[in-house]
């Protein structure tokens, strides 16, 4: 059954502008991901982490009027201007919130890609949209589009354009199904690992582009294959888990709920568990409930 073309607005998402002559070095230094393949054309999803490999922020990088900005986490956009800021040292570049000029936006439905004129096939293809960037999902294609927006007129371009508010839950629902991590909401702060969460195949990881702060925890991980958790979706029968409730498999705890809807989460799961559940047949439980999971179509675990 097709889906509806909806605009949610992300309330929660904030923005940080980081120009100046030496951002794309100052940023290509940091970020997991190849910084020279943002262009007008082009936005990727990256990540900041500790020099130890862990998680810190993540955040999507779009080219604006020569600049770059960062869509990230509102409430902690002031702890990420802030570690910035630690490793700019005498670069030429200039860090500043712009969340009060511009509003993120998340495009859903079937029809959301070519309403933008935005090929499914590439990750993060940009383009110019209503005096700010609209671009694919650049972790996958599935979860739509996203826009950066000027505040003034966001709501009137997105209507005009055909796209239906709707709220949150709309834009929750489809991402836990695609199993896609919220930021600090399903990855905990200095202590998640990437490849925990699907940035390899999500396109969040770049193999061949040089040091970047936890580079080489990050490298070592994979190719010793050290990964033993992942974050999956779950589907919940009977009340929603609170998040960070455990969930058990015949008495020893399996994994955790992060973010969840009515009927849905997302849960970080020992992989040893999930075969074991896969060939016995039996059911996880978490709290009042019982939970089932399933590996998104897009994991290679």
């Amino acid at each position: 059954m097709a889906t509806p073309d909806r605009y949610v607005m992300l309330e929660d998402r904030g923005l940080i502008a980081v120009d100046g002559e030496d951002m794309r070095v100052f940023l290509q230094g940091l970020v997991s991901n190849d910084i020279r393949r943002v262009a007008a054309d082009r936005a990727i999803h990256a990540a900041f982490l500790t020099p130890q490999g862990k998680y810190l922020h993540d955040f999507f990088i779009v080219e604006d009027n020569g600049g770059l900005l960062l869509d990230c986490e509102a409430r902690r956009l002031d702890d990420l201007k802030r570690r910035l800021g630690i490793y700019k040292l005498r670069a030429k570049v200039a860090v500043a919130d712009r969340s009060e000029a511009f509003v993120v936006a998340a495009l859903i439905g079937d029809g959301a890609l070519a309403a933008l004129g935005l090929p499914a096939e590439t990750p993060g293809a940009a383009a110019r949209f209503a005096d700010g960037v609209a671009y694919v999902d650049p972790r996958l294609a599935a979860a739509g589009a996203r826009a950066v927006l000027p505040r003034d007129g966001a709501v009137k371009a997105l209507e005009t354009a055909g796209f239906a508010a709707a709220d949150r839950g709309a834009y929750d629902a489809l991402r836990i199904h695609l199993g896609l991590a919220d930021g600090s909401r399903d990855m905990e702060v200095e202590k998640a690992i990437l490849l925990e969460n699907g940035f390899d195949e999500l396109h969040g990881v770049d193999w061949d582009k040089g040091c970047y702060m936890g580079q080489e925890l990050t490298a070592r991980t994979r190719y010793r294959g050290l990964i033993k958790k992942r974050l999956v979706p779950v589907a919940v029968d009977g009340p929603l888990p609170a998040p960070g409730t455990p969930v058990m498999f015949e008495g020893k705890e399996a994994g955790e709920i992060r973010s969840g809807v009515e009927g849905a989460a997302l849960a970080l799961m020992r992989l040893e568990y999930l075969d074991r559940a896969a060939a016995s047949g039996q059911r996880f439980t978490a709290a009042d409930a019982r939970i089932t999971a399933h590996k998104p179509d897009w994991a290679t675990f």
